[in-house]
């Protein structure tokens, strides 16, 4: 059974339909990529699966509890994280503050502190710069503390809304590597990315999303090969 199951989603913005009746799943372990142009829904997408959008219609299902009518913070705590387009810190908070936020469905204070440890290992710059204000850190950083923060509420899955937009290109690798890390250590991933490359280089599979309707599915390497995607995504 997969782990997130979305079935016929229909998701209007007053009277203009965002989502034409999406279906996709994603299994237990994946990286998942979510490929389209500017406006094709991607982001509407994991806005409905966190809760922050109502659907119209259709179902989400994850790891067997249907969470289509679920408020959002409940579907943090079943272990669902976002990390939203455009990072979000909070930029008066220090670093340090904006990780605990992130834990703020937990209730283990010793556990938290293990999260917190295990953040700054994965980004050494968070830890080193824990008591500066969060927006004063660079694009690349404040990117960083989005991830660890969602990464604070131990989530099984971690949506990810855009991680590289408007990064130097060394901050993109460096995110990507990081997106991979995250996977391999076990925790499952729903990447919406603008550069379709980056994307479907990280990616088990992925679903192109044109006007609010899925167009193509596979492999993400198949993908890669694919003369229509070359000519559409990958600037080839």
């Amino acid at each position: 059974m997969a782990m997130l199951e979305v079935k016929d989603l229909q998701v209007y913005y007053g009277v203009i339909q965002a989502l034409k009746g999406i279906s996709f799943h994603v299994n237990q372990g994946e990286v998942i990529a979510l490929i389209g142009a500017n406006g094709a829904g991607k982001t509407t997408t994991l806005q409905t699966l966190t809760g922050i959008l109502s659907p119209k219609s259709g179902s989400i299902v994850f790891e067997g509890k249907d969470l289509t009518r679920t408020p959002a913070h409940k579907i943090v705590e079943m272990g669902m994280a976002h990390v939203p387009e455009g990072r979000r810190v909070f930029a008066d908070m220090s670093v340090y503050e904006n990780l605990l936020l992130g834990a703020y469905t937990r209730k283990d204070k010793a556990e938290i502190a293990e999260s917190l440890a295990s953040v700054y290992k994965r980004f050494p710059r968070l830890e080193e710069r824990k008591g500066q204000r969060a927006g004063t850190l660079s694009g690349g950083e404040q990117q960083m503390l989005a991830m660890g923060r969602a990464l604070m509420s131990r989530p099984r899955i971690i949506l990810m809304d855009e991680p590289s937009m408007g990064l130097s290109p060394i901050f993109v690798n460096e995110i990507f590597d990081i997106i991979r890390e995250v996977s391999e250590s076990g925790t499952t991933v729903l990447l919406v990315e603008q550069n379709a490359k980056k994307a479907l280089s990280i990616a088990d599979r992925a679903y192109v999303l044109e006007t609010g309707s899925i167009t193509m599915d596979g492999k993400a390497e198949d993908l890669l090969n694919d003369e229509a995607v070359q000519k559409a995504y990958l600037g080839e």
